[in-house]
């Protein structure tokens, strides 16, 4: 029998300290092995109690959530699901997700408040969505050879990702030199109101320009636009510009934003001139839209699963021999530069 994920619970507030455990708890699947009451007793019972996962709040005195993420040696690195109320918080998130953090959930702005179980249901699957990339079995092998990828020099640049996210695309843009010839746009699952500082912190950190997507942007070479969380990004061609257009539509999909929906409408703007990278991610969100930038005579680069915190979504364009090379995040940036 498989032994329960063991958590450690790192929150100030004694209320949501005994709610977390209790949601936890109770869905049988989890082992809550401690909790901690700020930062610096966090890393303590890291260290002693080697902890598969941990749930972390943001704001906390003595060393904050993303004071624990940057302290963390790599022998010590955990899976962290960031529990936050998102509004007050959405900058510390944004740098919790690009420092690695897993996930985020939501709690409500009233702590002392039962609504606070409500998140129980999302903050199981997402503990144990982070345990499982822990410790999922990942061939680090030799990539196998590449495939016949399009024939034509790449024009734009489209990006999908998910778990792991937003950590990835701060590795990528940053590795890329500032004459960077292409207008890029991300698409990436990410909480509603956290796009617009993670986009400004990579900003900050890179040689192009980053930011978070507008009705009407025209793309231009060496900008970086991302998805804004809730709304769908589309690329459409309007003469001799491609400009960016939000919509909620379709409210079916199973992300908004969406991968396919980028990739599909980059692919109609774009054609065969399109390169296409899908990046790490739970899931099948890209699959489709990879397919019909293939169609389009364009090319479809994936992450590799040495690199990738979760190896659904390029492990998905991969296997449906889509993507034609895959690379670690660290050498997709020189990997892009050969395609140009």
């Amino acid at each position: 029998m498989t032994a329960r994920p063991r958590v450690l619970v790192v929150d100030d507030s004694a209320f949501a300290r005994k709610v977390l455990r209790e949601v936890l708890v109770g869905s049988g699947r989890v082992d809550v092995v401690g909790i901690a009451r700020d930062g610096l007793e966090a890393l303590e019972k890291i260290e002693a109690l080697a902890p598969d996962a941990i749930t972390l709040d943001l704001v906390m005195p003595n060393l904050d959530g993303v004071g624990v993420l940057k302290a963390l040696p790599p022998e010590l690195r955990v899976r962290a699901v960031i529990v936050s109320v998102s509004d007050a918080e959405s900058e510390r998130g944004a740098e919790a997700l690009a420092l690695g953090a897993f996930d985020v959930v939501h709690k409500p702005t009233t702590l002392a408040s039962a609504t606070l179980y409500d998140l129980g249901d999302e903050l199981v699957r997402k503990v144990l969505a982070a345990v499982d990339s822990r410790t999922a079995d990942r061939d680090t092998t030799a990539v196998v050879a590449p495939r016949a990828a399009g024939g034509l020099a790449p024009a734009a640049l489209v990006i999908g990702t998910s778990t792991g996210g937003p950590q990835a695309l701060t590795r990528f843009l940053t590795a890329l030199p500032k004459d960077f010839p292409l207008p890029i746009a991300a698409a990436l699952h990410i909480p509603t109101g956290y796009t617009d500082s993670l986009a400004r912190r990579i900003d900050g950190a890179s040689l192009i320009h980053v930011c978070e997507a507008a009705e009407g942007l025209v793309m231009r070479p060496g900008l970086a636009v991302v998805a804004r969380g809730g709304v769908h990004l589309r690329l459409d061609r309007r003469g001799a510009d491609v400009v960016a257009r939000l919509d909620a539509e379709p409210l079916g999909a199973t992300h908004r934003p969406s991968v396919d929906v980028l990739f599909a409408s980059a692919a109609a703007a774009y054609g065969g001139q399109l390169l296409a990278l899908v990046l790490t991610g739970m899931g099948t969100d890209g699959l489709a839209g990879a397919r019909l930038v293939r169609e389009a005579g364009g090319t479809v680069l994936a992450e590799s699963p040495a690199s990738a915190v979760v190896y659904g979504m390029p492990r998905a364009v991969w296997e449906a021999g889509i993507a034609v090379e895959q690379h670690s995040i660290d050498t997709m940036a020189a990997a892009v530069l050969r395609k140009l």
